[in-house]
């Protein structure tokens, strides 16, 4: 499929339409000429595209370069006093999303496309609905579905480590183009706050939207002011959704649910109790896995998922519910869910002395959901968590994990976690103030790797010992950037084998 070269008159007609230009006058300029690229990227700039200036750390001078390398006109706030046309918008954001959607084509209408969101739990859900429609789908001979995760983005065409857990909107569309021409057939998205709040997924059509939870994260000056702005953000995803998937045992489900209306057909799954279009009921817990009853299709069905913990059984009742809203058989959804793999969640590394478990779990309710799943799991085991928290944002976090460390940790070492402009030592401390509290012992070794080697060598016979918060990532944000740093699982690897 050929991405489409639309006159530079069909972009601002677009921008008129949806109320975003700033100055309705006309353009002295062209508008007959087709649109070779719209990028915000001066370094792609090409003859004839269409450059978009934006960010808050925009200079002039990438505009320069842009027009220098040929672009034709320029989309901006304010305009600058540079030799092209410029089109004058009241939000670029907003129309930066709206104009990738049309340079590309509009992808979105040629793949059926699954967002999920939530405060936690999306990347465990987003691999469990992939794996069910890869395995339905490789027994029809055909490619495996498209993945935008916090984890990996996988178009059909490259997969490499995500950068961001959704994708800035140019990137996005090029990435549903990309699975599109690739005959992925689906794409399964993580759909973050700041995506849906500052319109990165503005034109993407949605078959399916799924909302698993609500709780405090995101908090801070640079995400969401205030809890209501993160909830408010995160309702939007039902405005571009054919269909809603809800989780009826989430806080705030009457709102949400209130919401989730405005699409054509509402499903709610549910661990209590037998009611609702998709329940679960938990039939066994063990260090390998979960095994659990379901409704499919309204028949009560037998399901395995390699992952412990009712949470986690929980996100898999959001991805039978996509699948049957898709019509993927039973023996398929069921095949799998059993032979689903997460990156980073609750990967479990044993030898004859401890155990040590990797987990995501980088906000106040994952880490409770997690550390009490394994106090479940192995009640008679004292825990060790090793966790810290981002600098310059999420700063919510702080009090949510230290209190989630403090109630079911035995032993608590607080360590660096993408620190960013921050000391490490700071943020440790702030989250000490929340751990006090509950008078479980706690230090701080700031260095990632020596808190980890510390805590596995520490650790008595028959212990657990949590990592917590990095999962497989291979960098940490530092205030010169980024790092590289060896992922928490080869570290458990290599301190187990000593």
């Amino acid at each position: 499929m050929l991405r489409p070269r639309l006159p530079l008159g069909e972009y601002y007609q677009l921008l008129l339409k949806n109320g975003l230009l700033a100055d309705a006058t006309s353009l002295p300029a062209d508008l007959t000429s087709p649109v070779e690229a719209v990028t915000c990227d001066s370094r792609a700039a090409v003859p004839g595209s269409l450059f978009i200036c934006k960010g808050a750390a925009f200079k002039e001078e990438y505009l320069a370069e842009a027009l220098r390398r040929g672009a034709a006109a320029y989309v901006s706030e304010k305009p600058y006093d540079q030799p092209a046309p410029c089109i004058p918008v009241t939000d670029i954001r907003a129309a930066m999303g709206l104009l990738a959607d049309a340079a590309w084509g509009h992808p979105s209408g040629q793949l059926k496309i699954i967002g999920i969101t939530g405060t936690k739990g999306k990347t465990t859900t987003a691999w469990f609905l992939k794996s069910i429609l890869d395995t339905w789908r490789a027994e029809q001979g055909l490619p495996p579905v498209g993945l935008l995760s916090t984890i990996v983005t996988d178009d059909g065409v490259q997969r490499r480590p995500a950068t961001l857990t959704t994708p800035e909107p140019l990137d996005l569309q090029r990435h549903l183009w990309n699975a599109v021409n690739a005959g992925c057939g689906y794409m399964v998205m993580e759909c973050s706050s700041q995506a849906l709040k500052y319109g990165r997924m503005a034109g993407v059509e949605l078959d399916s939207a799924v909302f698993l939870n609500f709780g405090e994260d995101h908090i801070s000056p640079k995400e969401h002011p205030t809890l209501e702005d993160y909830f408010q953000s995160k309702l939007k995803i039902f405005r571009q959704a054919k269909t809603a998937v809800v989780n009826f045992d989430s806080d705030r489900a009457p709102e949400i649910m209130a919401e989730a209306a405005r699409c054509e057909k509402v499903l709610s799954y549910t661990l209590r109790g037998q009611k609702g279009e998709i329940w679960g009921q938990i039939e066994g817990l063990s260090q390998g896995g979960t095994a659990f009853s379901a409704a499919y299709n309204g028949q009560p069905s037998k399901f395995t998922i390699p992952l412990s913990g009712s949470f986690n059984v929980s996100n898999a009742l959001a991805a039978l519910a996509v699948a049957q809203i898709l019509g993927v058989p039973l023996p398929q959804a069921q095949a799998g869910l059993a032979r689903a793999r997460v990156p980073g969640r609750m990967e479990t590394y044993v030898n004859q002395k401890k155990t040590v478990i990797v987990d995501y779990a980088h906000n106040g309710m994952a880490l409770s959901a997690l550390l009490r799943s394994i106090r479940a799991d192995y009640p008679e085991a004292p825990v060790t968590v090793v966790f810290g928290c981002t600098g310059g944002k999420g700063l919510d976090r702080r009090e949510g994990m230290g209190k989630a460390a403090g109630a079911y940790a035995d032993q608590i070492i607080l360590t660096e976690d993408d620190p960013g402009p921050e000391e490490v030592g700071d943020i440790c401390a702030e989250i000490g103030r929340y751990i006090t509290a509950y008078g479980k012992p706690w230090r701080v070794i700031e260095d990632r790797e020596t808190a980890v080697a510390q805590a596995i060598r520490e650790a008595p016979q028959g212990g657990v010992v949590v990592l917590a918060g990095k999962g497989s990532e291979q960098e940490q944000k530092r205030k010169n950037g980024p790092e590289p740093c060896v992922p928490d699982g080869m570290l458990a690897q290599k301190y187990l084998n000593e």
